[in-house]
């Protein structure tokens, strides 16, 4: 008997729930996008901050959380925000390395937006006693930003 109605309450809830929620579907499909920079002649520093990334430990399967610093300095294409949070939410049921997730970031926006300067910083809690930070720089940094 309670087989059967174990069986028969998981068959409902996954038919309920089987469609997509509308933000599962707009992280499902982003794309990062450039905007043109409206002032392309200057040189100015623009920092984003995402406090609420996730990943998933590629060994365990285990979450891990990370603040997110992205710092750069454009030439002519700006990232347009929203897709760049919808990018950055992607990764939550990704099994993916703290290097290789931040590395791949800086990759997708350099690649992207070819700016005249970019550091992705990715701060992740510590899990198991073990804090990790991975910083990846462009070689053009700018005298004014280094530590």
């Amino acid at each position: 008997m309670c087989d059967y109605f174990c069986s028969f309450l998981c068959d409902f809830a996954l038919k309920k729930d089987f469609q997509m929620k509308y933000g599962e579907e707009a992280v499902k499909s982003a794309k990062l996008e450039a905007w043109d920079n409206p002032y392309p002649e200057k040189d100015y520093n623009i920092e984003i901050s995402f406090p609420e990334f996730t990943c998933l430990c590629p060994r365990s399967g285990y979450p891990d959380f990370a603040t997110f610093k992205i710092n750069y300095i454009p030439d002519k294409h700006i990232i347009e925000l929203k897709s760049l949070k919808l990018y950055l939410n992607g990764y939550r049921d990704r099994h993916i390395s703290h290097e290789a997730v931040t590395n791949k970031i800086y990759e997708d926006l350099s690649a992207l937006l070819k700016p005249r300067f970019i550091e992705v910083i990715g701060d992740f809690n510590e899990r198991g006693n073990v804090k990790t930070i991975i910083r990846v720089t462009s070689q053009n940094q700018p005298k004014s930003l280094r530590v």
